[in-house]
């Protein structure tokens, strides 16, 4: 009961598992019985194969019987006929085995059914047996076990044991049954971890540790890998299995064994099988002889027992010219193999993700930094894979290898095809980062003149300590030392600098004002609308085309899309004949607009003209620097007619607008020009204070 896609062609029956991929496949010519069978909300098809075998597709619908049943009737020549159960609900009838299934019926009607490799584990007892299953991970409950009472009679004194026989013969249930094929002793396994002796028997391995002991059934193995390690020293055998083995409540889906590369590991094995039995069981798949490494002889062994292809790394190299890219999984590290079906990460958690199942790849930085970056992948099932730390230097064939399988990019990480990550030394590997190391070396440089300006000015040892200005002189200057002369002309010198430095920001203020580009008017609404350019004439008829092809495609990705496929455009003389003929139409409409009146008015088009901007008007009752008490803010505008600096100014009729950058410009300049004032008066000038100083 798994999900998948059933395709029945003229002479095959193929199921595709959803999941795993896995394939069921068998001949129409194989089939015993066809029904039509109810389940539960919808219909199944039932297919009983003349080797014993039970197949059963549910989801269909009641009115898919009729189309099915012709289909089946032209093709394999079955008739297909509706399967009555029983729905009384007892729980007393016979059980019956037919083939591999095991079928309870109540009155010569089926009441339940279920195919006998289900079964994982069978125990008699006096009076009943009891069967045990698989779990399946895919469903939210599963049937564990069940028990059948059987009484017994006179005709048969002991049921229990047939019924333990009958089921035995057809149950996946795995037994040390035949000899042993080949032991290797010691192999480390990744996953579960630990040293293990593993035999290789015909229908199962066998892997004994320390603690714990798994068999692991050939039929379970769904794939094989073998992959070399990054350093050269060892190599990966993996095998995928489905259903997995259990340890406690841990599942383990995927084997990883390590083998280590060394040369004095070499092995003769010949196995104990005859050739007939080879050519006619195995059909040649297994060689009598196996000489090799551990690894090449357990991989060959096992390829030909379970029938499976053994995947090997394909075209792809990295940096370090190794199919293995070194990388982490949430906060463990391993490496990410791509391969030609699909991606194999090993190895904690195990992950393979088939190239079919991939919607996207995504390429992004990791953590801002320039020296690694993510590889994201995401899958069918909205299931994120995100593989972290990769090294810059395999962006460039990791791209290249995920554009040449045709998989969907949704970002590159801001890099071109085949380039590499720029250095940190780069200047142009962060534009953002760049603007801030101006801006702050900006604030470095000014903060490193006022510091200046102020460290010189504060210099008490200049003039010696000991000549200090009379209290009531006029003009302290003329009574100071050489000393204190030379230290005013630092003084106007300092001043001077600071005026010219103050002048220079003005001046690149006031062009940075003019380089602002100018306010665009106002479109006139009733103006003829401009021609659209061949290329938009293009795209208004092909944007549905690219959805289509395209199905779940973002608006951004429409464009870039469109862009690539103008580029390639070789013939586009159609499209420009068509904006040429609507330019000229919009130029006679644009002729005619005008003549009606249409942008008239000495205006902007319609009534769209600006309003000139109004200057604030200047304070007439003091001084504009800001010094002296006939001051007046700029934020308010005085009355022409109030001449009286003590006056209190009319309230203003309307506030102009006065931007934050403007008001701080006229704040420091405010600042500055108190700074002069206070610097060219001395400290003596105080009366009081001087005063105050003598007494004491």
């Amino acid at each position: 009961m798994m999900a998948g896609k059933l395709r029945v062609t003229d002479s095959d029956v193929v199921f595709k598992y959803r999941k795993s991929g896995k394939t069921e496949q068998f001949p129409g010519k194989e089939i015993d019985l066809l029904n039509w069978q109810r389940m539960s909300g919808d219909w199944a098809l039932r297919i009983f194969l003349k080797n014993g075998d039970l197949h059963r597709f549910g989801g269909f619908k009641d009115t898919d019987q009729e189309k099915i049943a012709k289909f089946f009737k032209q093709n394999f020549g079955k008739e297909l006929a509706t399967k009555q159960l029983s729905l009384k609900g007892w729980n007393w009838g016979a059980a019956v085995f037919k083939g591999n299934t095991l079928s309870f019926d109540v009155d010569d009607t089926t009441a339940f059914e279920f195919p006998l490799g289900y079964v994982s584990g069978c125990t008699p007892g006096k009076t009943e047996v009891t069967l045990e299953f698989h779990t399946s991970d895919d469903a939210a409950v599963s049937l564990m076990e069940m028990r059948f009472h059987l009484p017994a009679t006179a005709e048969n004194p002991d049921p229990t044991e047939a019924f333990h026989d009958q089921v035995m013969k057809k149950a996946s249930v795995v037994t040390a049954t035949g000899d042993v094929l080949a032991i290797f002793r010691q192999v480390n396994c990744l996953t579960p971890r630990g040293r293990y002796d593993i035999g290789i028997y015909p229908t199962f391995v066998n892997m004994h540790g320390k603690t714990y002991d798994f068999k692991v059934p050939i039929s379970t193995i769904q794939r094989l890998f073998l992959l070399p390690h990054r350093d050269g020293r060892k190599t990966y055998f993996v095998l995928a299995l489905d259903p997995p083995i259990k340890q406690g409540m841990t599942r383990y889906h995927f084997l990883i064994l390590s083998f280590e590369l060394d040369e004095d590991d070499e092995m003769d094995l010949e196995l104990p099988i005859s050739d007939e039995e080879l050519k006619t069981k195995y059909e040649g798949r297994v060689p009598k002889e196996l000489k090799g490494q551990s690894f090449e002889v357990m991989s060959k062994l096992t390829k030909g027992l379970a029938n499976k292809k053994l995947t090997v790394p394909g075209s792809f190299r990295g940096h370090s010219d190794t199919p293995a890219i070194a990388c982490s999984y949430k906060a463990a590290a391993g490496y990410l193999y791509p391969l030609d079906r699909g991606f194999m990460y090993i190895h904690k958690p195990p992950i393979y993700v088939r190239l079919d199942d991939v919607i996207s790849v995504n390429f992004a930085r990791s953590g801002g930094g320039t020296r690694t970056f993510d590889f994201e992948i995401q899958v069918k099932n909205d299931i994120m894979h995100t593989f972290s730390s990769i090294e810059k230097e395999e962006y460039s064939n990791l791209f290249t290898f995920v554009q040449d399988k045709k998989i969907r990019i949704k970002s590159k990480g801001g890099m071109e095809k085949g380039a590499n990550y720029a250095s940190e030394d780069d200047g142009a590997a962060d534009p953002y980062l760049e603007r801030m190391k101006r801006e702050g070396e900006e604030r470095d440089e000014d903060d490193s003149d006022e510091d200046e300006s102020t460290d010189d000015d504060f210099n008490p040892d200049a003039a010696g300590g000991s000549d200090v200005a009379e209290e009531f002189e006029s003009n302290p200057e003329s009574t100071d030392s050489e000393g204190g002369e030379s230290d005013n002309s630092e003084k106007r010198a300092k001043r001077q600098k600071k005026k010219e430095k103050k002048e220079k920001k003005e001046r690149k203020r006031a062009s940075s004002a003019k380089e602002k580009p100018a306010k665009r008017k106002k479109k006139d609404s009733g103006a003829p609308k401009r021609p659209m350019s061949a290329y938009f004439l293009w795209l208004n008829e092909h944007r549905e085309q690219i959805k289509e092809e395209n199905p779940g495609i973002s608006i951004t990705e429409i464009s870039k899309k469109a862009g690539e496929m103008w580029r390639e455009l070789k013939d586009k003389s159609e499209w420009e004949k068509k904006n040429q003929e609507a330019r000229a139409r919009y130029e006679e409409e644009m002729k005619e607009w005008r003549a009606s009146g249409g942008g008239g008015g000495g205006g902007g088009g319609g009534g769209g003209a600006s309003k000139p901007k109004s200057s604030p008007k200047k304070s007439t009752g003091g001084s504009l620097g800001g010094v002296g008490s006939g001051f007046k803010s700029k934020e308010y505008i005085e009355d022409s007619s109030s001449s009286d600096d003590d006056e209190k100014p009319a309230k203003p009729k309307a506030k102009p607008a006065v931007t934050k950058e403007k008001v701080k410009t006229e704040k420091k300049e405010s600042e500055d020009e108190e700074e002069e004032e206070a610097e060219s008066t001395p400290a003596s000038s105080d009366a009081s204070g001087g005063s105050g100083d003598d007494s004491d």
